[in-house]
């Protein structure tokens, strides 16, 4: 079942709970205004990683869905600060949604989607990697961090 939702979607209801989250129960006020608007650049941060990564997959065209068949390892671009940019782009989208609530609740969100998207996808994309590119994919996982 979580196989079958993409990571954009989860993202999305990962924003919805931050929301949720700084509304119904802010636990605590952490940063004042303007200090949220700090939010800004891990937002700005994190888009530019997804369009960079994205145009990546196009240049190499290989797949950028989960769990289907890559047909080229990409070692270059933000792929050499790490083999998940994507992923690392989503989070550092909600660092900056939650900063810019200002709000303590809304970090609960970015850990719990981090961890999410570790289990349901990281781990079956390097075991993909990993069985289809062998000694090239062990190579760049032992220069590149999987997050950063």
């Amino acid at each position: 079942m979580f196989k079958k939702v993409l990571p954009p979607t989860y993202l999305l209801v990962a924003i919805i709970l931050i929301l949720l989250l700084h509304f119904i129960f802010p636990i605590a006020n952490i940063i004042k205004i303007p200090w949220n608007l700090i939010g800004l650049l891990p937002i700005v941060l994190g888009v530019a990683m997804n369009l960079i990564a994205d145009n990546a997959y196009k240049r190499y065209q290989t797949t950028v869905k989960p769990f289907q068949e890559s047909h080229a390892l990409i070692a270059d671009g933000v792929y050499r600060l790490s083999r998940h940019p994507m992923y690392l782009g989503f989070v550092l989208v909600l660092i900056g949604v939650s900063l810019l609530l200002g709000s303590f609740s809304p970090y609960i969100v970015v850990i719990v989607f981090a961890i999410l998207m570790d289990i349901v996808f990281i781990r079956v994309e390097e075991s993909m990697l990993e069985e289809k590119f062998q000694q090239e994919w062990k190579d760049y996982k032992s220069k590149v961090r999987r997050w950063i």
